[in-house]
């Protein structure tokens, strides 16, 4: 079996902070969803106010828009994350054989896509309509898929990087990397004219509830008594 100069760190008991984590972010992303279901007129009217000066500015700005195209179908694209957590998948089981741990990582980003289609199936809120569009998107807005794919890929990465002991440039290199993607991928939706604000937001909420949740349930799967 090869090795890898990122080794495991020791099983840690599941902090009690982590799940007043999770209690904050599931109060959140359900207050969030409540008040886009009923169609809460504060928060509509801060969407359009938001949506209709972004898209002014990406009629304006071809060149930038371009560019912001690029990075979200392609670099910040869904597909693109899902392909790297299978390259990450296939690392744990090669280098480290780290089955439990492989598993649960395919498991939390599957669960993460359930979430997010069921959501916008039974949300099903209309994306924004322009006369002069620059880009287009299918099935319903809320959550954003870019939005929460890459906070769930970004931070499960980052969750691993952790286990595995990553160095202080790796990690601080990561973590710009992680924060610049997740920032970038919801700005640019809402650029493009194709996400109102809410959206993107509903997206980075959610997303964090998945990797919370993935993080405490695996910390007590470890923590779990080994049966003899």
């Amino acid at each position: 079996m090869r090795t890898s100069h990122l080794t495991p760190r020791l099983r840690r008991p599941v902090p009690y902070p982590a799940v007043r984590v999770i209690v904050a972010l599931a109060l959140a992303s359900g207050l969030l969803l409540t008040l886009v279901a009923m169609d809460w007129h504060p928060l509509i009217t801060l969407d359009g106010d938001i949506a209709r000066a972004t898209h002014r500015r990406a009629v304006d700005e071809p060149g930038l828009t371009h560019v912001f195209r690029i990075l979200t179908d392609w670099v910040w694209d869904p597909l693109t994350m899902r392909l790297l957590v299978a390259a990450v998948t296939v690392w744990l089981v090669w280098r480290h054989s780290a089955w439990p741990l492989a598993l649960w990582l395919v498991v939390a980003c599957a669960l993460g896509t359930v979430l997010q289609q069921g959501l916008k199936a039974a949300v099903g809120r209309a994306r924004p309509v322009w006369p002069d569009p620059v880009d287009s998107a299918h099935y319903a807005a809320f959550p954003s898929g870019h939005a929460m794919t890459a906070t769930v890929v970004c931070g499960l990465l980052l969750w691993l990087l952790r286990r595995y002991g990553a160095g202080r440039v790796l990690w601080c290199t990561t973590v710009t990397v992680a924060v610049v993607s997740v920032v970038g991928v919801g700005l640019t939706r809402i650029w493009l004219g194709v996400h109102w604000p809410s959206d993107v937001l509903g997206g980075w909420l959610l997303g964090a509830l998945v990797v919370a949740l993935t993080v405490v349930s695996y910390a007590r799967f470890e923590r779990r008594p080994e049966r003899h």
